[in-house]
């Protein structure tokens, strides 16, 4: 992954625990990099171990440290690194959703060397929209109910996720529902 990912982990940690706290996190994970690049690439078992870490030291389960940078990436990291490209996908939150599947082809072009995951979207209703997610990478689902509870708070508008489908259990994917 490339250290945008895991300098947002840091920024999540240290703004809700700490610094000291981002410390133990990593001396947990075996992480001695003392500054992420962001347009570096890290192994993704990085990223994983600092995760996990996060949740031994912060005592609390890993999709809910997932679903919460899930919503932290949404509102902070990619506003504040990507706001105009965000602008673009929509004006409201089912726009948005709508155009979740071109965002990181816009994305790729800035980084050839992401491998980015897949939406593909269906059932598209008024107050609700499926989508499919696909990805390389496994675990990620919490990351991605957190990722739809933040675009909610970007167009202030609630939201619920339901998880349909689990690429962990049978499916050949993971598949939400969003309502808003």
């Amino acid at each position: 992954m490339y250290g945008m990912v895991n300098k947002a982990i840091e920024e999540m940690v240290t703004a809700g625990q700490g610094e000291a706290v981002w410390e133990q996190i990593k001396q947990r994970a075996g992480v001695e990099d003392e500054v992420f690049v962001s347009t570096e690439g890290y192994p993704d078992e990085m990223t994983y171990a600092l995760v996990a870490a996060a949740s031994e030291t912060l005592d609390t389960p890993v999709a809910g440290i997932l679903e919460a940078f899930g919503v932290h990436w949404v509102v902070k990291t990619a506003q504040e690194g990507y706001g105009d490209m965000m602008a673009a996908g929509g004006k409201t939150l089912r726009e948005f959703l709508v155009n979740l599947p071109n965002f990181h082809s816009r994305l790729s072009m800035a980084f050839p060397h992401l491998a980015p995951p897949q939406f593909l979207c269906s059932d598209v209703q008024e107050r609700s929209v499926r989508l499919q997610y696909r990805s390389q990478r496994s675990g990620l689902a919490p990351f991605v109910v957190g990722l739809f509870k933040g675009l909610g708070q970007l167009f202030s508008t609630p939201v619920t996720v339901e998880q349909v489908a689990d690429k962990s259990a049978v499916a050949a994917h993971d598949e939400f529902v969003v309502r808003w």
